[in-house]
């Protein structure tokens, strides 16, 4: 296949999602945290471990650490944050192995939300008090609940996530359709006959297919499973809340028919089976489709590419919650733990989640949501303390992405929240690497790349293997 010319539009979109590249490409910023031992001359310090900030260089992550610091003064602890290169899984590996061995000196460690379980089971983390979390009861509830394991809090939820719908209204009114603006009612059934619709007049230039999403050999492959699994049954979960497996055969026909049903090559651009984020991303933004599955830190920089012919709105169904929370490591000692739990209260206190939805995360408090001018401004980072949104770089921008829409609709209140409240979890259990790898694995028949030629096979045959290996690797 000829490799294709970037578009003007694409070219555009690169500039903007410039971001995409340094999160793929770059490698941890800082040092290890054993490079300058603990003990060493200088005020005492909290060092905390995390991934890759979306925001980008100086992103808002270390703007809080920084407001903590300046907090403390010259005499107090200094905290220094040290982001991990790779993938989400790269990233689990090297924490697990730097907890496990004691050859890393992490006090605080950013945890995605499926590893809480793992982790605390290990031992790596420890339980906490009431110390660590300020007003709990204005976290969102779905979001808090991942910071448990078997009945203890082991976590403080930091910055939230949950798959949107992206769309170009733009390829909609060229396709004559009668809507532009899609509501949170919108289903898989009406995206399809949109799609339809598109499909039947000239196309778009660059246009493609109608969707896109993440569904290469990783992560995103599982998320875009569960998402179309709990949709097809109600109340499905492939476990309870002790890690046990509770599906059966008959549950993941319907549910794989329904993933099925959602990768069909005439509706999904068929290199989304090899994507992930950034390749998704770049397909939409190039307009060879019309739709795109995707989390929120993309929104400004879309926003900055297409303006008002842009749009968002929840998922059609169920959408998965992602995220990270806070924890502290069981290697520390009591009274760096203690100041530990303080450093989490204030990274994750209502007006931090203030700042971090106006860097483009997805905050974990209600009150973050609130209407301007019923809750106070980011203080604790002077970069987002104005009201509308910066660009996803953290470096200001000429063209913010709106919170109000279409017929006065919030981006983050009507949208954002309510998707964060209603969003579904991944299996909850210390096995959920061996779990989400077997889901990637059983699925590549369906949604890996395939031969040409070579047919799809039933989703009673995937739901069968696939119920197979999942007994294996689970309890019960």
């Amino acid at each position: 296949m000829m490799a294709r010319r970037p578009t003007a539009a694409a070219r555009l979109t690169a500039a903007a999602l410039s971001l995409l590249s340094l999160l793929a490409l770059t490698s941890c910023t800082g040092k290890e945290a054993g490079e300058q031992p603990q003990g060493a001359a200088g005020p005492p310090r909290i060092v905390v471990a995390s991934g890759q900030d979306v925001t980008g260089k100086n992103g808002i992550r270390q703007q809080l650490i920084d407001a903590w610091n300046e907090k403390e003064g010259e005499g107090g602890y200094r905290a220094r944050l040290v982001e991990l290169p790779g993938s989400a899984d790269q990233q689990r590996s090297q924490l697990l192995g730097a907890l496990q061995s004691g050859g890393a000196e992490y006090d605080v460690v950013n945890l995605d939300v499926t590893w809480i379980p793992e982790f605390a089971a290990a031992g790596l983390i420890r339980p906490l008090t009431g110390a660590a979390v300020k007003s709990p009861g204005d976290i969102i509830p779905s979001v808090d609940s991942t910071s448990f394991w078997d009945g203890e809090r082991y976590a403080v939820p930091f910055n939230s996530d949950v798959g949107l719908l992206y769309y170009r209204k733009d390829h909609l009114r060229e396709a004559g359709t009668s809507r532009t603006e899609l509501g949170s009612g919108v289903t898989w059934g009406d995206l399809r006959e949109l799609i339809d619709a598109v499909n039947d007049r000239p196309r778009p230039k660059g246009y493609e297919e109608g969707w896109t999403t993440q569904l290469a050999a990783y992560e995103g492959r599982t998320v875009n499973a569960i998402e179309a699994f709990a949709s097809a049954v109600p109340g499905f979960a492939l476990t309870d809340q002790d890690g046990r497996y509770t599906a059966d055969e008959e549950q993941l026909t319907a549910a794989v028919s329904e993933l099925r049903e959602r990768t069909a090559s005439s509706y999904m651009l068929a290199e989304a089976s090899g994507s992930r984020e950034a390749e998704s991303l770049s397909a939409f933004a190039e307009g060879r489709t019309t739709f795109l599955r995707h989390w929120p830190y993309v929104y400004p920089a879309l926003y900055e590419t297409f303006k008002g012919n842009l749009g968002v709105t929840r998922l059609p169904g169920k959408a998965v919650l992602g995220g990270q929370n806070l924890a502290v490591t069981s290697s520390t000692s009591e009274q760096r733990a203690a100041k530990a739990a303080e450093l989490i209260a204030f990274l994750t206190d209502p007006d931090s989640e203030r700042c971090l939805l106006r860097a483009g995360f997805a905050a974990t408090r209600v009150s973050a949501y609130q209407s301007p001018g019923s809750t106070p401004e980011c203080r604790h980072a002077s970069a987002y303390s104005g009201s509308a949104s910066p660009s996803p770089t953290g470096e200001s921008a000429e063209v913010k992405a709106p919170d109000r829409l279409a017929d006065g609709v919030s981006y983050s209140r009507d949208i954002l929240l309510p998707a964060l409240s209603e969003a579904v979890q991944r299996p909850r259990t210390p096995l959920y690497g061996a779990v989400t790898q077997t889901l990637i694995t059983e699925l590549d028949a369906l949604c890996g790349t395939r031969p040409t030629g070579v047919p799809r096979p039933e989703a009673a045959q995937v739901a069968k293997s696939l119920d197979e290996a999942l007994s294996k690797v689970l309890p019960g």
